[in-house]
């Protein structure tokens, strides 16, 4: 477990992530604050916060819902990093469907984070 919160805890503001659920739904997490025991993240297409613990990268359950986990911290590409940064501003301040950048990002880190697990 302590070889999980090392590499947990090498998270940032500002990275991004992702986490899966039991019931197999995708979480493309973006950190806003890291604690000595949690990580403060937002979903980035539903703004949804999320608060994992840092020890085991489980989501701490908000009024009964799914318990997620974090299963890639790997490193988006540059280019898919800032579209997915624009995404999260979009849905952040309004809402809209992605356009062609950003649904081809999304397709990406469907490939990209189980092929990058923890």
């Amino acid at each position: 477990m302590a070889d999980r919160r090392s590499k947990l805890s090498r998270l940032v503001p500002g990275d991004i992530f992702h986490a899966e659920c039991p019931n197999g739904a995708s979480l493309i997490c973006l950190v806003e604050a890291i604690t000595n025991d949690k990580i403060e993240a937002r979903r980035v297409t539903t703004q949804d916060h999320v608060t994992f613990e840092l020890s085991t990268g489980v989501s701490l359950p908000d009024d009964g819902e799914t318990r997620c986990t974090i299963d890639s911290i790997a490193p988006l590409p540059v280019d898919i990093h800032n579209v997915m940064l624009g995404l999260d501003r979009k849905m952040r301040l309004r809402f809209e469907k992605p356009d062609r950048a950003e649904k081809d990002a999304l397709l990406f880190v469907a490939d990209f984070y189980p092929a990058n697990p923890l």
